[in-house]
């Protein structure tokens, strides 16, 4: 299994206006206690340019992703660009802007890990 080509296909999969936490991207993955890997690869620049890491955040709904940008707003403006209200204390409220993924994303997912090989 490729942790992070599992990873990029989840993290594209995350709508539009909605924010994913880094436990949430590693359960997809397969691997549920590798939350902190996910964090890893996104802060590292391990993965293809093109992932919305602007849309993870920690389980809390916390915005951590402050060493994946350039400047430190940039998460912050990028979701409140897509509609995601953040709090003062860069905060997300995940009950109405995270992302509930359902049974039939996570079996799509795995259809494509198989695909792929990955």
């Amino acid at each position: 299994m490729d942790f992070y080509k599992r990873m990029e296909k989840v993290c594209h999969m995350i709508p539009y206006g909605k924010a994913a936490t880094y436990g949430q991207i590693a359960l997809l993955c397969g691997r549920p206690r590798n939350a902190r890997q996910v964090g890893y690869a996104l802060s590292h620049k391990s993965l293809d340019g093109q992932i919305p890491a602007w849309r993870i955040v920690n389980s809390s709904g916390f915005l951590s992703g402050a060493a994946s940008f350039e400047y430190p707003e940039t998460q912050r403006l990028l979701l409140m660009g897509e509609g995601v209200e953040v709090s003062p204390e860069n905060r997300v409220d995940l009950k109405k802007y995270g992302w509930k993924n359902t049974f039939e994303d996570a079996l799509e997912l795995r259809g494509i890990f198989e695909r792929e090989g990955i």
